[in-house]
C-alpha cells in the first residue's frame, strides 16, 4: 500500500482578498454539491490509477472550505475514508475564515475528524484587515480562535501577514502579541507578496509610499523570529513557527518533497517523481477535465527544488547534494551552516534566502567526475 498524503481544494469563497491571485471562486457555493461529486470521481479514479493508498495527513485547503455546511464537510471526509486507508494518527487540517465559523460548523469538523484547524486571521487590526479586504474582524478572529479551543481543537493555527501597506512595526508588534494570548500551537508568517492584476497590485502602484521598504521588511521578520521564539514557538520553516511537536506534518512533506496527491480544481500533485495539476478552470473541472499529463523532471529540476524546498527548513538539506565550495564559502560568510551532515540557512541567511538558494543551485548539481 503506496504511503502519501492527501491535498483538497476548495476554491469557493465569500469574497475575492484584495492581495488573492490564488484560484477560487466568490459567491459560487450553489456549485458545491456538484464538486463534491466531481471530487469522489477523481478519488476513485487516483485509486484505480495509483492503487491502495494510505494517508498520513489530509490538508483542505482554498479558497475557504469552511463555506461548507457541516453536513457538506461530514460528506467530503466520508469520501476520503471510502476510497482512501486514513491512518489512525493522521494530521487532518482544514482551513478556514474567522467570519464563517460558528459552534455547528465546528462541532461537525470534529465529528468530520478533523483535528487541526489553520485560521486566516492576517492580522489583528480592523484598518488593515478593511485594506486586505477580509470579511472579519479582528474581533472575529480572536473570538473564533476561543470558540475553537472551546469545541475541542487542540492543535490551532493562524496565518498572519507582514509588509502590508500601511503597516507599521507597533502594528505587527501588537498583532503578534494579541496571537500570542490566544490558545495556539502554530504561526505561519508571510510577507505580502503584491501579485498581478489584483486590487493590492492597484493601491500599490497608486499608492508606492505606503508600502514598507525592504529593510523595515526585514526587521519585521526578525521582530517575528524574535518574540515567538521567546513564547516557545521553534522557528522550523522560514515562514512558520510551532510549538515543539505541532509543526505542520503536512507542509513538511511538500519540503521533503515527500508524495502527496491533490484533488480538486487547480490541486498539484507529487506522486512518484512526476508532478500534475487540475486545471484551474472550476468549468472545466466539473465537466470532467482530467489531469494534464505529468511533468518529467530532469535531475537539475529535481536538485533546484530540493535546495529551494530544504533551505526552507530547518533541518536544512545532505551537505553532500551542495557544491562544496560553495557551501564553505557560505558557511564563511555566517549565512549558513553544518550539523550532523546537513547544510541549513542561518537567521542571517534566511533575511537572504533567495540569494542563497541562487548561488548554490545556478550551476545546477555537482557532477561526477570520471578518473
Amino acid at each position: 500500500m503506496k504511503r502519501c498524503s492527501l491535498y483538497i481544494h476548495m476554491p469557493f469563497c465569500a469574497r475575492k482578498c484584495a492581495y488573492c491571485d490564488f484560484t477560487s471562486y466568490p459567491g459560487k457555493t450553489d456549485r458545491i454539491p456538484d464538486y463534491l461529486d466531481r471530487l469522489a470521481d477523481e478519488m476513485r479514479a487516483s485509486r484505480e490509477r495509483f492503487g491502495s493508498i494510505s494517508l498520513d495527513t489530509v490538508f483542505i485547503g482554498g479558497g475557504t472550505p469552511s463555506l461548507l455546511t457541516g453536513d457538506q464537510t461530514r460528506r467530503l471526509m466520508d469520501d476520503v475514508r471510502r476510497h482512501f486507508t486514513v491512518s489512525p494518527d493522521a494530521e487532518i487540517t482544514c482551513e478556514a475564515n474567522p467570519g464563517t465559523l460558528d459552534a455547528e460548523k465546528l462541532a461537525a469538523l470534529r465529528e468530520a475528524g478533523v483535528n487541526r484547524l489553520s485560521l486566516g486571521v492576517q492580522s489583528f487590526d480592523d484598518g488593515l484587515l478593511r485594506t486586505l479586504g477580509r470579511i472579519h474582524s479582528a474581533q472575529d478572529a480572536a473570538s473564533s480562535v476561543r470558540l475553537a479551543a472551546d469545541e475541542g481543537f487542540e492543535n490551532i493555527s493562524l496565518d498572519l501577514m507582514y509588509a502590508l501597506p500601511g503597516q507599521t512595526m507597533p502594528q505587527w508588534v501588537e498583532t503578534l502579541q494579541t496571537a500570542l494570548r490566544l490558545p495556539i500551537r502554530h504561526i505561519s508568517c508571510y510577507s505580502l507578496i503584491i501579485e498581478e492584476n489584483t486590487p493590492m497590485k492597484a493601491l500599490a502602484e497608486a499608492r508606492p509610499d505606503l508600502l514598507p521598504d525592504e529593510e523595515t521588511v526585514v526587521c519585521m521578520q526578525r521582530e517575528a523570529a524574535r518574540l515567538l521564539g521567546a513564547q516557545g514557538f521553534e522557528r522550523y520553516e522560514i515562514s512558520n513557527y510551532a510549538r515543539p511537536g505541532f509543526a505542520c506534518r503536512h507542509n513538511l512533506v511538500y519540503w521533503r518533497r515527500g508524495d502527496y496527491l491533490g484533488l480538486g480544481c487547480a490541486a498539484h500533485s507529487l506522486m512518484n517523481g512526476a508532478r500534475f495539476a487540475n486545471t484551474d478552470s472550476l468549468d472545466a473541472y466539473l465537466a470532467g477535465e482530467d489531469a494534464g499529463p505529468p511533468d518529467a523532471l530532469s535531475e537539475d529540476d529535481v536538485f533546484e527544488e530540493t535546495v529551494m524546498l530544504g533551505l526552507r527548513t530547518r533541518e536544512g538539506v545532505d551537505a553532500t547534494l551542495l557544491p562544496a565550495s560553495r557551501l564553505d564559502r557560505l558557511v564563511s560568510s555566517g549565512l549558513m551552516r553544518l550539523s550532523g551532515g546537513r547544510a541549513a540557512v542561518t537567521e542571517a541567511g534566511a533575511d537572504v534566502l533567495n540569494a542563497v538558494i541562487l548561488e548554490l543551485v545556478r550551476d545546477g548539481p555537482p557532477r561526477q567526475t570520471s578518473k
